[in-house]
């Protein structure tokens, strides 16, 4: 694995109680790198100290090269990070296409601004057909696309989705993992998938990363996790 992006011996903190503990990943450029585990395993702590939310008590989160591990919160994207935040999080009271452009903010995003969208339209055929509904009218399915199309505007370097499947039924969910397989082959994105649903997760990642109680406590080829019983038991809903 390359460095393109690292968490490297990652301590965060809340308060006195110290919620991560010696967190170390990485990512290979244009890969998709999933993080499983269960509730309250520290993956929301994890997302939240990427997008900086949350400051690191000590260690490093780099992205090509650079330490963004302590960059505020509102700048992290000016760095080539884009999130799919838990809860999509949209402005409900404007239209798509008001979010979708909101999501070229980033200075380096909006000379592309144009044809990101007519890819993300593309991507997204729904949310050209409803571009000007307002965005908390939508189904739970179309405000997932919306907040994937909204985040693919802003041009990042690293796509970090923190549970996509929250919350919608199956057959949607299949569409969106399918459509994170296709942003990934056509756009050679980065992609950092943090998902309860360990099922799909490890069918499209390339390689992963099982995290609980703060810990890294396994990683590997996808295929060789699937096949692990203790795996299985765990996070796959299979007795080995």
């Amino acid at each position: 694995m390359s460095d393109f992006f690292s968490v490297n011996n990652l301590y965060v903190n809340y308060g006195e109680a110290e919620a991560l503990h010696g967190i170390s990943l990485a990512s290979d450029r244009g890969k998709i790198t999933t993080i499983i585990g269960a509730n309250g395993a520290g993956k929301t702590t994890l997302v939240n100290t990427i997008s900086g939310i949350l400051k690191p008590k000590s260690g490093t989160i780099t992205l090509n090269g650079t330490d963004i591990s302590r960059v505020p919160a509102h700048q992290v994207c000016d760095y080539g990070v884009a999130i799919v935040p838990e809860g999509r999080r949209l402005f409900s009271k404007l239209t798509v296409l008001d979010n979708l452009k909101m999501g070229a903010y980033p200075p380096h995003a909006r000379d592309k601004e144009r044809a990101t969208l007519a890819f993300v339209q593309e991507l997204f055929p729904r949310l050209a057909e409803r571009r000007s509904q307002m965005a908390g009218t939508l189904s739970g399915g179309e405000q997932q696309m919306l907040a994937l199309g909204r985040a693919l505007m802003a041009q990042p370097s690293l796509l970090l989705l923190d549970e996509p499947s929250l919350g919608l039924a199956p057959i949607i969910v299949t569409n969106i993992f399918n459509v994170i397989q296709t942003i990934n082959a056509e756009t050679n994105l980065t992609i950092l998938l943090v998902e309860q649903n360990a099922n799909l997760a490890l069918q499209i990642a390339d390689y992963a990363y099982v995290i609980a109680d703060g810990h890294i406590v396994n990683q590997g080829e996808p295929s060789v996790l699937s096949a692990d019983d203790s795996i299985k038991k765990a996070y796959l809903g299979l007795e080995h």
